[in-house]
């Protein structure tokens, strides 16, 4: 099945980039739209976890041409929300933050909160759960040490990571700041992470400086981080969007004749050429933006296929609600999403894909 060829995708999409780089609505054709097709718009946003964003490219919309006031009065609520989230989140980073300080100990702050402050209006982006990651690994023990000694309850993760809860909110640990499975990559990734290091930013609604992947790097973890989702369950605009965001942001102040070679080594350059096409003809981005590829494809129909199938890291993906079963059942369900999208895995990122297919097998055999 093919997703997305619909006015209501193609006018969540033209509101999007209305939002994001805040400007006119580009295909006004679209509109008006009826009020059961501005519910689906809505229902869809908040699928794709892009309500407050969409909500802002409502502003660039002709008066005349906007929701049913009932539907407008009900956005605004989630949007509210979302902002209040926003700074709940900001000051649980910045909460963490000092109490790891108290120990010596700085986490570097991934994805979430730090690339919110790419966006235009930061407290839009909706936001999920804390990534830390402690590139010591005696740095990570302590800083678990620290929270169960303040009462907190640790989880490891199967793929290494550990989980606790900070004030409600989900805090995820990380041993290692790219999640690629092909191991042929772990020297070059430590090397690029030796090499670029970190840099700090500000919070949007607390004060208080984190510590973030330097530019490179984070371009690098956006783009494989939507990588292995895609490969999997699916993934959703909102990742996409802070994919442009940051491409808009560090546009000329990273080595894109570097960073091509990486990929290039990875074996990701069709991939990229796949991502570039999504992020131009889909999010409106500046093509001279992407630094990982002079060419993109002609068509971004796979990946958009993939981004309607399953919405927000394809937790509306046929299948994904398997929760409270077994453990074997889970790792069952994993296995056969990736196989679903076996064509896509292995034509865009072969290398990635066969590894994959290698810890699967192990993982159902352990």
């Amino acid at each position: 099945m093919e997703y997305g060829r619909n006015d209501v995708h193609a006018a969540l999409l033209a509101l999007l980039r209305a939002g994001l780089w805040e400007r006119e609505v580009d295909d006004l054709s679209l509109f008006p739209l009826r009020a059961e097709n501005w519910t689906e718009v809505f229902y869809l946003a908040r699928r794709q976890t892009v309500t407050g964003i969409v909500f802002h490219g409502l502003n660039y919309l002709p008066e005349d041409l906007l929701p049913p006031a009932a539907l407008l009065a009900r956005w605004v609520a989630v949007v509210d929300a979302i902002e209040r989230k926003n700074r709940e989140m900001d000051a649980a980073v910045a909460g963490l933050h000092a109490m790891f300080g108290a120990q010596g100990l700085e986490p570097v702050l991934l994805k979430g909160q730090g690339v919110a402050v790419l966006y235009p209006n930061p407290l839009l982006r909706e936001c999920g759960d804390i990534d830390f990651y402690f590139p010591r690994k005696e740095e990570g023990e302590a800083a678990l040490s620290c929270v169960r000694e303040k009462g907190g309850r640790v989880e490891k993760m199967p793929d290494g990571s550990s989980s606790y809860l900070y004030k409600g909110i989900e805090v995820e640990q990380h041993e290692r700041m790219f999640d690629l499975r092909n191991p042929s990559l772990k020297r070059r990734l430590e090397a690029l992470e030796a090499e670029s290091g970190w840099c700090r930013t500000a919070l949007p609604s607390v004060d208080v400086e984190v510590a973030v992947p330097s530019p490179s790097l984070n371009l690098l973890l956006l783009d494989t981080h939507i990588l292995k989702h895609a490969l999997g369950w699916g993934i959703g605009l909102r990742q996409l969007c802070d994919m442009a965001m940051a491409c808009r942001k560090w546009c000329g102040e990273v080595d894109a004749v570097s960073m091509k070679r990486v990929f290039r080594s990875m074996g990701l350059d069709r991939w990229n050429r796949l991502l570039s096409a999504f992020l131009v003809d889909s999010l409106g981005m500046p093509s001279v933006c992407f630094p990982f590829s002079e060419e993109r494809d002609a068509s971004s129909r796979p990946l958009l296929d993939i981004v309607w199938r399953g919405g927000n890291f394809g937790l509306y993906a046929e299948g994904r609600n398997v929760s409270g079963r077994p453990a074997w059942m889970r790792k069952l369900h994993t296995s056969r999403s990736f196989l679903h999208n076996v064509g896509f895995s292995y034509r865009y990122a072969p290398k990635e894909a066969f590894w994959i297919v290698a810890d699967l097998l192990k993982g159902q055999f352990r």
